[in-house]
């Protein structure tokens, strides 16, 4: 429905609009091309009669999502399709069946009847194709009295305090199993079915003024409920309330908002709606908002900004024959369709006052759809390409891992976020110490709870909520931990304890703690609240606290020192390394999958880490992690061979698999991780019939050639674009680093609401010409209250010195 229409190249069924088409005519000399031109016009007054947007000629557009808001009974829409044939820009009007061929016609009307591939995709994150329940209309609902409070919900046959269902028919709480999100569950709800014959439940913690998350135990699948307001209020659940509260209120009446998903979203303020380049939203197309909060923080930075949008003209020049399947294309459009301020117009002051007058909105070039990007992105990825909620700090590595992979230009833009850092490694028994540098990207700054200055609030907090609990009552209102800044840096900057700590200078294992420093500062500091924890069952938890995050933030006394007089160096001394007998005999160290779970990797793949490297500790299981990230099967669930077999630690890596004679994998997997070439640690396994400490004996003895497969891996990489980590450790001039002062400023953050990460809704607020900004989803406006003290992922800038 833009205003030069889409064309659709009729030999590679690639759209164009109407500013590239002549470009790609150019490039591939195709010359046939449907042109698809969507319409709205006005209603001939009192013609509808209310009745939905009618599509004239139904048969001639594709599969188009409509403009969520048209006002229907006012507008409808009109489509028509014409093959236009260049370079003369020769139209032919279709349906024309007397002009064209048989098979062009064929193939004109298979296009335009097909199907959008993104709703084939993932159907079910399409609102619209939800279907209402049979049970809506007629469902009966018990008047027990049951009241549901606004939270503090527990199952009523067990503790599970997260993945409820509310049975919209007698107001039972209870836990499901694998309901939208993939949380876990005893299965109480589905068993309440099967006793009582109820057939809706709505899950508590997605109810909104706009809906809630209904399903269908009889019908076995989610629903629509059209009656849901009604029948959430048999149970005194006002989801309109929030709306009233906006409208109906004045700012004196309004009580003070402390839920997160009021203080975040920035409810009961009036925000005013900002426009133009820069001014952009995105839809969410089911649980993206995590991708669509990153990508605005992303295209904030000049960087950024230069190398994609800067660059456009060149990268759609030089790009691939499908651009679909290329990094750079998808990040330049999407750059693009950010900061153009084609898609976030203001309406006509004509148009502001006749919605005024009849309290309604006329269709507006509002935002963009993402889906092409998000589709290509999590190509391949386990999580992204779900229609789950995800963690938007592991989005963010994930992007900058392709960014790495994929250079534009002479310069990379990531390399704002790049820096090094230095890790002290002492013995506690013999002192003797280790230093070593590693490549990140975010600073991890743990939440000091026990610092918290209203430890006496919150403890009387907790007495009335678990009084409230047993009484039945609703909970009182919500006392949030104020955390001290300074406290979580003081957390960062002080050593902890290494687990499984061996010692090189006695031989032995022994007790060691670790000290972090920057070894260099990037030119954008990323700090990421560790906010999330986990739970003796495994679920991930979130802390909800409040931390007085500075606008202007100091840290150059954390700057790396090196080794320092009088400190006397660990030898560098390989461990020994035990294989058993029997694979299966070997249990996984939980506590170091803890320590790279909270990290923000995948939990299978963290056992597995932890698995192929022998219980080494989350150090060397780290250095795994890394060199097998890219892996297809990286976040699959670990199996342990059977005894004789050879493992499969997904490394497909580096390196040819399944050749033969190949060693086992897990055994190259532990030479690798203690820092040596995949090439040289088969070579030793092959020389010494796959045993393990002949093989580091070998290797040791063997040091020319290291050096030899050095260059040679070197090339192998820059050729293969490989990560980037990799790089930094393997190239000659090292790591690409921006360093200078350790002294930003506060430009952005991203929020999280909810109670873990497979849950709920991220919000991203930036500072634009002076002053914030609120991005949520479609929804871009002026903040007013932005809430710096509840972010989860915090962007700095480095102020010029």
């Amino acid at each position: 429905d833009s205003e030069g229409g889409l064309y659709v190249c009729m030999n590679t069924f690639l759209g164009f609009g109407r500013e590239h088409i002549e470009r790609h005519y150019r490039k591939t000399g195709q010359c046939v091309y449907l042109h698809l031109k969507r319409r709205v016009i006005e209603k001939v007054p009192g013609a509808s009669g209310g009745a939905l947007p009618k599509r004239r000629n139904a048969k001639l557009f594709l599969d188009l999502e409509t403009n969520s808001d048209l006002n229907s009974d006012d507008f409808e829409y009109e489509d028509e399709a014409k093959l236009v044939i260049f370079p003369d820009h020769y139209e032919i009007s279709l349906p024309n069946i007397e002009e064209l061929p048989a098979l062009v016609t064929i193939a004109c009307d298979a296009l335009l009847s097909a199907k959008s591939p993104y709703r084939k995709q993932d159907p079910d994150s399409w609102e619209e194709e939800l279907q209402a329940s049979k049970h809506a209309k007629t469902l009966v609902q018990l008047d027990n009295g049951v009241r549901i409070p606004p939270s503090g919900w527990k199952c009523s046959k067990c503790d599970l305090r997260e993945n409820l269902w509310l049975n919209l028919t007698d107001g039972s709480v209870l836990c499901g199993k694998w309901f939208f999100d993939g949380s876990g569950g005893n299965g109480h709800a589905i068993e309440h079915y099967k006793e009582t014959g109820y057939p809706l439940a709505v899950k508590l913690g997605t109810i909104t003024p706009d809906g809630a998350d209904v399903y269908s135990f009889d019908e076995e699948e989610p629903v629509l409920d059209p009656h849901i307001a009604k029948h959430l209020a048999h149970f005194g659940i006002d989801m309109l309330q929030m709306q009233v509260t906006e409208n109906g209120l004045r700012d004196n009446d309004i009580k003070p908002r402390v839920s997160e998903w009021e203080v975040i979203q920035e409810a009961g303020v009036k925000l005013k709606p900002m426009y133009g380049p820069g001014y952009t939203g995105m839809k969410n197309l089911g649980n993206s908002c995590y991708l669509n909060a990153v990508m605005q923080a992303i295209f904030s930075i000049p960087e950024f900004q230069r190398a994609y949008v800067g660059n456009l003209p060149r990268i759609f020049d030089y790009s691939p024959l499908d651009p679909t399947q290329d990094f750079n294309t998808q990040m330049a459009k999407l750059g693009h369709g950010l900061l153009s301020g084609q898609y976030s117009k203001p309406p006509m002051k004509s148009e502001l006052i006749e919605q005024v007058m009849k309290e309604e909105h006329k269709p507006q070039h509002s935002g963009i759809s993402p889906q092409m990007f998000k589709a290509f992105i999590s190509k391949g990825h386990p999580e992204f390409s779900s229609n789950r909620q995800q963690d938007a700090q592991e989005f963010f590595l994930h992007l900058i891992n392709l960014v790495e992979r994929n250079p534009v230009g002479s310069e990379n833009p990531s390399d704002v976020f790049r820096f090094l850092v230095e890790e002290r490694t002492q013995c506690c028994q013999s002192r003797k110490v280790r230093y070593t540098e590693r490549v990140d990207y975010i600073m991890q700054l743990p939440v000091a709870m026990e610092a918290a200055t209203n430890k006496d609030e919150l403890i009387a907090y907790e007495l009335k909520r678990r009084e409230a609990e047993a009484a039945r009552r609703p909970p009182p209102e919500l006392v949030r931990a104020k955390i001290p800044f300074s406290a979580c840096l003081q957390a960062f900057s002080e050593p902890s304890n290494v687990e499984d700590f061996w010692s090189s200078a006695l031989q032995a294992k022994s007790a060691g703690v670790k000290t972090s420093r920057f070894a260099s500062f990037p030119e954008y500091l990323v700090v990421q609240i560790k906010k999330f924890t986990f739970g003796l069952d495994w679920i991930p938890k979130k802390l909800d606290v409040s931390i007085d995050m500075p606008d202007f933030l100091d840290i150059n006394h954390l700057r790396a020192r090196g080794l320092q007089p009088g400190e006397e160096e660990l030898p560098d001394i390989a461990p020994p390394i035990i294989i058993p007998d029997d694979p299966k005999a070997l249990d996984i160290d939980e506590s170091s999958v803890m320590q790279l779970a909270e990290m923000g990797f995948p939990l299978e793949a963290c056992r597995k880490a932890v698995y192929y490297t022998g219980n080494l500790g989350a150090e060397v299981a780290f250095n795994w992690i890394i060199a097998h990230m890219e892996e297809p099967d990286f976040a699959e669930p670990l199996v342990i061979p059977a005894f004789g077999e050879v493992a499969s630690s997904g490394a497909a890596g580096f390196g040819a698999v399944g050749l033969d004679n190949q060693p086992p994998e897990e055994m190259v997997a532990i030479i690798i991780s203690m820092g040596f070439q995949r090439d040289l640690a088969i070579q030793a396994l092959k020389a010494t019939n796959n045993n393990l400490e002949r093989a580091l004996e070998w290797i040791f003895s063997h040091p020319e050639l290291e050096e030899e497969i050095e260059p040679a891996m070197d090339m192998m990489n820059m050729a293969n674009n490989a990560n980037a980590n990799i790089l930094a450790e393997t190239g000659s001039e090292g790591p690409r680093i921006k360093d200078g002062s350790g002294r930003y400023e506060l430009f952005g953050f991203i929020s999280h609401m909810g109670t873990s990460t497979m849950s709920g809704h991220y919000v991203c607020h930036l500072k634009k010409e002076g002053r914030w900004v609120i991005y949520n989803d479609l929804r871009v406006c002026a903040s007013e209250r932005p809430p710096k003290d509840l972010g989860y992922i915090y962007f700095y800038h480095r102020i010029p010195s």
